[in-house]
């Protein structure tokens, strides 16, 4: 058995490959950046496993003032708040855990992350709003905070009396480091490397495609959300930590120029920008030139069978660059 950090297990399986667990620790997480500086935390190899923990991003404060007893407060929650140096936070405010190194990972790569399975890891969950952040923050220029219990077995949050909402778990955050130019880069905005997509459709079973910008790719994950409405509009989801299961297949010098994904049933291609039409011709096109490359057809037929058979969905509102999917069916392709 191997330890990192005192955080990282390796264990043999019968393909070869390895199964890491990566627990989040003061020494192990990313606060509120992605660095193509940042020292992995773990190294692995093209193939291997690695079982993620992550924290929701709240401070163990902030969740006893919303009314979450102190015994349900996590450990490591506490642990990471008072471990990790103000110098190394920010400048974004979610707790993110890794980087992960896959070996040979270089720019030009693409590099495949298989979501195999996502697990709660607490019974509860916040919404919170307040003033200057979500998108009616006229309307709403307070602060305010839900607990919103879990229940695992049905999976649903109980919201309020007579509301369930199903929960539907995924990381709002997932990422690589973005190219060495952009130095620390802000948790919050998602941009070419992924991060904080905020794209309820990356549950287990979907496939994320991250282009490399940096030796290792450097992956982390993060922003637990259990549940979350298209839009994110007032700048929170059920925010939750999760464990996440995570298979990594590395592509050498397959050129991915922007984050994509595919679900059994689609295809989604996505744009990020401050500005929400720029937003949606940036997922247009990466829609289009994935169906060209992938599908060899015309980028005018592409255009068309877009308008006709794809669908166009508001990702996030609220966090600086609005998110823009593309979902194209599978159905649409007769198999050959």
């Amino acid at each position: 058995m191997r330890i990192l950090l005192l955080a990282a297990f390796a264990f043999a399986t019968p393909a070869l490959a390895a199964t890491y667990e990566l627990k989040a620790t003061p020494q192990t997480v990313a606060w509120g950046h992605y660095d193509a500086s940042d020292k992995p935390v773990l190294t692995i190899k093209s193939g291997d496993t690695v079982v993620m923990h992550t924290l929701l991003t709240n401070s163990p404060a902030g969740l006893a003032k919303a009314g979450v007893a102190p015994a349900d407060i996590e450990p490591a929650l506490r642990a990471v708040f008072d471990g990790v140096p103000t110098s190394a936070r920010g400048p974004g405010g979610h707790i993110l855990t890794g980087p992960i190194a896959i070996e040979g990972a270089e720019p030009g790569d693409t590099l495949e992350v298989r979501i195999r399975k996502i697990d709660l890891a607490i019974p509860y969950a916040y919404n919170a709003f307040r003033y200057g952040a979500g998108f009616l923050t006229d309307d709403f220029p307070y602060p305010r905070m839900k607990i919103v219990p879990l229940d695992a077995k049905r999976m649903v949050g109980n919201f309020g009396p007579g509301i369930e909402v199903p929960l539907a778990p995924f990381f709002g955050s997932m990422g690589v480091a973005p190219p060495p130019a952009f130095g620390r880069y802000d948790s919050a905005p998602p941009t070419i490397n992924g991060g904080n997509m905020d794209d309820k459709a990356l549950v287990a079973g979907t496939t994320l495609y991250l282009p490399v910008h940096a030796t290792g790719a450097l992956f982390q994950a993060g922003d637990g959300h259990a549940a979350q409405g298209n839009g994110e509009v007032d700048i929170t989801a059920l925010e939750t930590s999760l464990t996440g299961t995570f298979q990594f297949i590395l592509h050498k010098k397959q050129v991915t120029s922007y984050p994509r994904a595919e679900t059994p049933d689609a295809y989604i291609a996505m744009g990020f920008d401050d500005d929400l039409s720029n937003a949606t011709r940036k997922a247009l096109r990466n829609m289009i030139d994935f169906l060209v490359t992938t599908r060899g057809m015309t980028r005018d037929d592409a255009y068309m069978l877009v308008s006709v058979a794809g669908n166009v969905e508001v990702t996030e509102l609220v966090d600086r660059n609005k998110g823009v999917h593309v979902v194209m069916p599978k159905a649409v392709f007769k198999a050959r």
